[in-house]
C-alpha cells in the first residue's frame, strides 16, 4: 500500500474514536465526497490498515458484573502450546480479550463473569486445570477505559 496521506490519517483518527459513524458523516467531517471517502475506507481495509470495527459493550448490562485480568505463565513454553491456549480460550464466552506477552507472564486475559463464584470456577476449569499452566494471578478490574485518540507515529511529533 502507498504511504498514508493526511486524508487517510483523518479517516483513521475519526474511525478510531467512532467506528459507528456513517460514511456520509465521515465524508462531511473531512470535507470530501462520500464516494471518495467510501473508496478510501475500502482501500484501508483491503490493505490491512483497518482490521475490524468493534462495539464497546457495557458488560454489566448483560450480566457481566465482574471483570478481571488473569496473568498466566506457561511451562513448558512452545509455539504449539501458546497457540493452542489462545485458540481454546478465544472460544469461551467469558473471554473479552487475550494478549500474548513477553516478560514475566506469557498471557494476560481480560474476562467478564457474572459473579465471584463464576470467576473462581472459570479460572479453575479453563485455566489452572491445564497441564501447561504454571502460574495464574487474577486481579479484579475496577474500571476499563479505551483511548479515543489515534497514536501518532509521524516524524512531526
Amino acid at each position: 500500500m502507498k504511504k498514508l496521506d493526511a486524508i487517510d490519517l483523518k479517516i483513521l483518527t475519526i474511525l478510531f474514536n467512532d467506528a459507528d459513524i456513517t460514511n456520509k458523516e465521515l465524508a462531511a467531517k473531512i470535507n470530501i465526497a462520500p464516494s471518495t471517502c467510501l473508496e478510501r475506507v475500502k482501500r484501508l481495509r483491503q490493505a490491512g490498515v483497518i482490521k475490524k470495527a468493534y462495539v464497546d459493550i457495557n458488560f454489566k448490562t448483560i450480566g457481566g458484573n465482574i471483570e478481571a485480568i488473569a496473568a498466566i505463565k506457561l511451562q513448558p513454553y512452545s509455539e504449539e502450546i501458546v497457540n493452542q491456549l489462545r485458540d481454546d480460550l478465544l472460544l469461551l464466552p467469558e473471554i473479552v480479550s487475550l494478549y500474548h506477552m513477553g516478560g514475566m507472564y506469557d498471557y494476560y486475559i481480560h474476562m467478564s463473569v457474572k459473579d465471584s463464584e463464576h470467576l473462581r470456577k472459570f479460572v479453575f476449569d479453563a485455566i489452572t486445570s491445564r497441564e501447561e499452566v504454571q502460574t495464574v494471578e487474577t486481579s479484579l478490574v475496577f474500571e476499563h477505559s479505551r483511548s479515543g485518540v489515534l497514536p501518532n507515529f509521524t516524524e512531526e511529533n
